[in-house]
């Protein structure tokens, strides 16, 4: 609730910067352990805000229209980030209702459950598809190259409508921008490209409609500029997210033989083993919002412009949420986690990610029974500098 006047303020604490060393590929930095719920938070460009680690407070912010997604409001923990702007026409994600409420709307509609069944068949064809073609290569191979950024590029591609003629330009600029460790000129000259792409595809689709998303968007009253933008934030959101979820949850379930064993024991169970991927391993590791008004919050006084910092890693892991929370079990009932966010902005797409992970996991895991990693588990890289955590390549093998 909004402090009333009154209301006593706690005593000033120090603080904390936000912490980014991991233990593990798979664990949050060991500097979240012990924060306590709301914690304050020096910020890249010293700005002090917050930060929230507890599952209950995540959620409660993520539920309070008095903080705000606009970009150009938030400030960023970590240095490279740099200042935002505000999002461009379409790149719903960082604006607010009622401009949020107004493209959500016109999206959820393209969303459909018919839509998302038909995709599904489609998927586990794309996932076959790229399993046999990395056995006739035959080992090694980089599964994030062989697998884990394909099949999510080739399901948008099939979503918005991509004519597959088109789909080798269009999968060299998502696979740019979906590994991060590009030099900036070349990721910018990506981006651009794939912008003008989206609106070349949008001119098509207006001329001739077909059964996709974009072509039911162009029904409505958006413009080609916004049309456009959401063709791109679509690629952004769906593809790294979903690509390094894959490749990550390969390396994890790789590392981890016993649950491994579960995993293949109990494809019956590939729902629960998509969901604790999910939950433990958060690859979003943190949310922002801004304070558009002075907001009490766990205690602690918020005040209007403080950006808060929502750790997902920590909330997943929260122990008053999740039993034996820092325990790995494939086999785990669903319970509930944060990963596709939470409120107005939890995520669209969520049922598409679910669809492409749910094929891809158990078809490569029964491909390849002898599946391991090529190199030694410290030589995989990771992506640590970049929003979305993950790997840059995970080589592996089999016989």
């Amino acid at each position: 609730m909004t402090l009333r006047k009154g209301t006593p303020e706690v005593t000033e604490t120090a603080a904390i910067s936000l912490p980014s060393d991991r233990p593990t590929p798979f664990d949050p930095p060991a500097g979240l352990a012990g924060l306590r719920e709301i914690t304050r938070l020096t910020y890249a460009d010293g700005h002090q805000g917050w930060l929230v680690t507890g599952y209950a407070l995540v959620r409660e912010v993520m539920a309070d229209r008095r903080f705000s997604a606009r970009a150009e409001l938030q400030h960023m923990p970590f240095a490279s980030a740099g200042p935002r702007q505000p999002a461009p026409p379409g790149m719903f994600i960082s604006t607010d209702p009622p401009e949020h409420t107004r493209y959500r709307h016109l999206l959820t509609g393209e969303f459909t459950v018919r839509r998302m069944r038909l995709l599904s068949a489609r998927i586990e064809e794309i996932t076959g598809e790229h399993l046999d073609a990395m056995e006739r290569q035959g080992p090694p191979a980089d599964l994030v190259e062989s697998f884990a950024v394909p099949i999510p590029a080739v399901a948008i591609c099939e979503l918005l409508g991509v004519p597959e003629e088109e789909r080798g330009r269009f999968s060299a600029h998502a696979a740019t921008l979906s590994r991060g460790d590009r030099p900036r000129e070349e990721m910018v000259a990506a981006m651009t490209a794939m912008v003008a792409h989206m609106r070349e595809l949008v001119a098509a689709k207006r001329a001739r409609p077909g059964d996709d998303v974009l072509s039911g968007l162009t029904r409505s009253d958006l413009t080609d500029e916004e049309l456009a933008n959401i063709g791109f934030m679509l690629l952004g959101a769906g593809l790294d997210t979903t690509a390094n979820m894959i490749a990550l949850g390969t390396f994890l379930l790789l590392r981890r033989p016993d649950e491994l064993a579960a995993a293949r024991a109990h494809p019956e169970h590939t729902d629960r083993l998509v969901e604790e991927l999910l939950r433990y391993l958060a690859i979003t590791p943190f949310l922002v919002r801004t304070a558009l008004e002075d907001v009490e919050l766990g205690g602690e006084l918020v005040r209007a412009g403080q950006t808060v910092t929502l750790s997902i890693t920590s909330a997943n892991r929260d122990p008053a949420r999740f039993p034996d929370p820092d325990r790995f079990d494939p086999l785990r009932p669903p319970g509930g986690h944060v990963g596709f966010g939470h409120g107005v902005h939890q995520c669209l797409g969520q049922q598409l990610a679910r669809v492409e992970m749910r094929a891809a996991f158990p078809a490569l895991l029964a491909r390849f029974p002898s599946l391991r990693p090529a190199v030694e588990p410290e030589q995989v890289p990771l992506r640590t500098d970049t929003p979305i955590y993950g790997l840059r390549a995970l080589p592996v093998t089999w016989e």
